[in-house]
Order: structure tokens, then sequence, then C-alpha cells
């Protein structure tokens, strides 16, 4: 059975979440944004691309940064609203420098920062 990105629910934005998560470790990197053009380019080329929603732009990660996110798979969730891209990361994942965008914890009421800028 061939894959259409049509088949997906997006938002009335034309969007979907995708959760990227290191195929590796399973390690949540980060979320993003694409629209059905981002998950066809996505797996036709192998390179992750978002939807930028600040931009109005698609962008490949890694294109700028050289933290790429190749593609290993690409998985469906059960309500087909949500993506989840399993890539190989090289470098960190989080425009902050950091290895993922999660690096914040709620504990006991106050935020405790989990990981540093890399280098």
């Amino acid at each position: 059975m061939s894959f259409d990105p049509a088949t997906l629910v997006y938002d009335p934005n034309g969007l979907i979440p995708a959760i990227a998560q290191d195929h590796a470790t399973g390690e949540v990197l980060m979320m993003a944004w694409m629209n059905a053009e981002a998950v066809a380019r996505t797996l036709e080329t192998g390179r992750v691309t978002y939807w930028s929603r600040s931009r109005q732009a698609f962008w490949i990660k890694g294109e700028s940064s050289g933290h790429v996110q190749r593609l290993i798979e690409m998985r469906v969730d059960c309500d087909r609203d949500c993506l989840l891209v399993e890539v190989d990361q090289t470098g960190p994942a989080c425009h902050t420098n950091r290895r993922a965008c999660f690096y914040t914890a709620i504990r006991d009421g106050e935020e405790v920062e989990l990981m540093a800028p890399e280098a």
C-alpha cells in the first residue's frame, strides 16, 4: 500500500506536528511543523524538511547550521494527525545549540535546565 501525504490529518493551517527522535538512542530531540509538501520532500530526499510558520517557508534541518537530520523512518500515529520522524542527528537539534529542545524540566514548581549549549 503506497503512502499519500494527503491522507494525513492537518490542522486548519495545513500543518501537522512532527516529533524528531534520535533513531539510535530514542531521545526526543524536537518538535516542528510539516505540511503535505514538507512530508513529501522529506520522504523523497531523506533530509528532514519542515515548514517554518514564522518565515512561511520550507527549511531543511541543518541547511545553514550543518546540524542535519537524516531520515531513518517516518511513522504516523493512530489518528494520522501527528508524525514521528526517526533521524540520524548530526550535531545539536535545537537552535539554542543544545542536543535537544526539551532541556528544561519542571520540578517541584521550579524550572531546571538539564543541559547546557554545546561548545
